[in-house]
């Protein structure tokens, strides 16, 4: 089981253990804002209710970085999987300036692309192959509130604590 932590000010920080949540709240630096009655945890002497979402009592400063780290996968859901000649689902990661002719690894020169389009352009520019791009890359725009992992399934239950008004 997961449980999302939340900042002092409500924002979301991290998903953690319920376990480890219980600690928490133990421990005096977060309380329970929802809790699962159903499955409770136990120990030797005590029964508590499962956390769902906490929240710490003291704001926690999280260092942001300027930007995101260039990777693979961070291109391609940076372009939704829609490759940028065709926009048709992109699998790969083209250089716009090939590397050959020293395109570099940078948000700004990689794109998803598809396999054939990758193919078919080969080490050469968009501008010689007669192509253009459907969208102008740069770095993504990051969400202080995207959490990693609360994206799946599973958290529907913390909906309301994830979305970009409750930042």
């Amino acid at each position: 089981m997961r449980t999302l932590v939340l900042n002092a000010g409500y924002e979301p920080i991290t998903i953690v253990s319920d376990r480890r949540a219980l600690v928490l709240v133990l421990g005096g630096k977060a309380s329970v804002l929802e809790a699962d009655e159903t499955q409770p945890l136990r120990s030797m002497s005590d029964e508590h209710a499962r956390p769902q979402v906490i929240l710490l009592t003291k704001y926690v400063r999280i260092p942001m970085t300027r930007r995101a780290p260039v990777s693979r996968k961070g291109v391609l859901r940076r372009d939704s999987h829609r490759c940028a000649y065709c926009d048709k689902f992109a699998n790969t990661v083209d250089h716009v300036q090939p590397r050959s002719r020293g395109g570099r690894d940078s948000w700004e020169n990689l794109v998803a692309c598809c396999l054939r389009c990758n193919n078919v352009k080969g080490d050469k520019t968009p501008e010689e192959m007669g192509w253009s791009l459907r969208r102008r890359p740069s770095a993504p725009i990051s969400h202080h509130w995207h959490v990693r992992g609360a994206d799946r399934a599973d958290s529907a239950q913390w909906a309301a604590y994830l979305a970009p008004s409750a930042a």
